[in-house]
């Protein structure tokens, strides 16, 4: 009997110092109004790291990661129930077919001008008012020590304006090191021009928990890309030495904030592209954010050129998640992409996108923690 006992308590020691295992979860998250069944997945790696992604519009719902004890929060802003995201929100939105504005909410590819939707004054602001967050994906997830969600969608020729069947993924995969990796592609049947991104909102101290303006930014980058009293690109590029946009070096992102730049004067507060240092294509460094009281870090890596820095003006605070409360500049958004109004600036690296061509962009959100 007591050999018995023995065994059992040694098999319960060991089981209960077996390390945590990664693991992908699906849960029904209810229907849309045409009745078309959504789903939830939860992807968490052995350290505990947690993503949950819907199946409508490609949200990156919730975003739990540790702190420098250990502790879990979820650090993105967003809904409890399928019905809030079906109203088009930003909150952790894969955005398309084009991030950010085109100007006069047109452009012409190959001679020929497309017409698009003014749905930001005389502008067209991320794809358009019934953009890839209204669309519902195919799921296919992988497990590992790396888990990871493919979501798959095609958006048909004159979607919004744009030109061409285009067959568009977006991999989610939490990493065995505590990143989450975005994976975009796509292919065109027609010449068109594609620009997505990934819209969440963070806040490294736990979505609701205040506002973000102690968090420290560095922005790999010495330059901007201006915008007009439109928040319109320019096409000009203007150094941030000496400007409220300087994060060459980590500062609060409040410092500035209020300063007299008149893009900053004109948002009022953050909304602007940099463009990241080194040659696009190349997965590298583009920000570091730290939060100094929980200690939780942000790298962000990207194959992008550039790199949108936006903070929310909400007049009236925003109920979120688990009821909590979401004020004015209670996130921070670094939405990794090429330049607003590309398809009407030469200059600006293309996001023409041609049949035979494959679109391949990636975006990582790596998470550690600081001492104090």
């Amino acid at each position: 009997m007591r050999k018995m006992l023995a065994a059992w308590l040694m098999l319960g020691a060991v089981l209960a110092a077996a390390p945590a295992q990664a693991k992908i979860e699906k849960a029904p998250w209810g229907e849309t109004a045409d009745h078309r069944k959504i789903d939830l997945y939860t992807l968490t790696n052995a350290n505990g790291m947690r993503a949950r992604i819907a199946t409508y519009g490609a949200y990156l719902v919730s975003l739990e990661v540790p702190d420098r004890s250990g502790k879990m929060a979820d650090v993105v802003l967003g809904y409890d129930n399928l019905k809030d995201y079906t109203t088009g929100t930003t909150y952790g939105a894969v955005i398309g077919r084009f991030a950010n504005r085109i100007g006069g909410a047109q452009f012409t590819l190959e001679g020929k001008t497309y017409h698009l939707t003014a749905n930001a004054g005389p502008n067209n602001i991320h794809g358009g008012p019934k953009n890839f967050t209204y669309h519902v994906y195919d799921a296919v997830a992988r497990d590992g020590a790396s888990p990871s969600l493919t979501l798959h969608m095609v958006s048909p020729d004159g979607d919004q304006g744009f030109p061409g069947n285009l067959d568009f993924t977006v991999t989610y995969t939490v990493t065995a090191n505590n990143a989450l990796r975005i994976d975009y592609r796509a292919t065109t049947d027609k010449p068109t021009v594609l620009n997505p991104t990934n819209h969440s909102y963070f806040n490294l101290k736990g979505a609701g928990n205040g506002n973000v303006l102690d968090h420290r930014l560095q922005v790999f980058s010495d330059a901007v890309t201006p915008t007009d009293a439109n928040h319109m690109a320019t096409g000009q590029v203007m150094k941030v030495q000496g400007t409220g946009f300087d994060f060459t070096h980590p500062k609060p992102i409040g410092k500035d904030i209020n300063g007299p730049d008149p893009a900053i004067v004109a948002t009022p507060g953050y909304d602007i592209n940099f463009i990241v240092r080194g040659p696009a294509g190349k997965l590298r460094e583009a920000a570091k954010v730290t939060e100094p009281t929980t200690g939780r870090v942000m790298d962000v890596w990207t194959t992008q050129p550039g790199i949108q820095l936006y903070l929310p003006n909400n007049k009236t605070p925003i109920i979120g998640k688990g009821g909590k409360s979401y004020v004015s500049r209670g996130a921070f958004c670094l939405e990794t992409q090429h330049f607003a109004n590309a398809p009407n600036i030469p200059s600006f690296p293309t996001t023409e996108l041609k049949p035979g061509q494959v679109f391949h962009q990636v975006t990582e959100f790596r998470f550690s923690t600081a001492g104090k």
